[in-house]
């Protein structure tokens, strides 16, 4: 079975959203834990330690955002943007690509990645 890419922008968004699931379930863990007030504490400080990093991702990514390239998706026409070589659509999920001579090759992340 082939891997299903995603937008880049859209994973690292739904990551920073796990972030804040994972951070109120390590919370809700010290629950269990009331009798004893230092385990309590390590439990909302790591929970409130992943809900600011969530903060941190979306900051980043927000920034990281303003400065990806705009394109219109050949396939549903709606405007997009895409980070690095290549990229998907994030509505359709059509393979685009910025550079000429990536166009009608099979899509692949590695594109992205500097080589020597």
């Amino acid at each position: 079975m082939a891997k299903k890419y995603k937008n880049k922008i859209n994973k690292i968004r739904s990551f920073a959203l796990s972030l804040i699931f994972i951070g109120f379930v390590i919370m809700y863990g010290a629950i269990f834990f009331r009798e004893n007030q230092i385990l309590v504490l390590i439990f909302m400080t790591l929970g409130l330690l992943c809900i600011i990093g969530s903060t941190v991702v979306y900051a980043w990514i927000g920034l990281l955002s303003t400065r990806a390239v705009q394109v219109v998706c050949p396939n549903c026409g709606k405007h997009t943007k895409v980070l690095g070589r290549v990229d998907m659509c994030m509505y359709c999920n059509e393979p685009l690509t910025l550079d000429p001579t990536l166009e009608g090759q099979e899509f692949n992340e590695a594109y992205n990645k500097k080589s020597k």
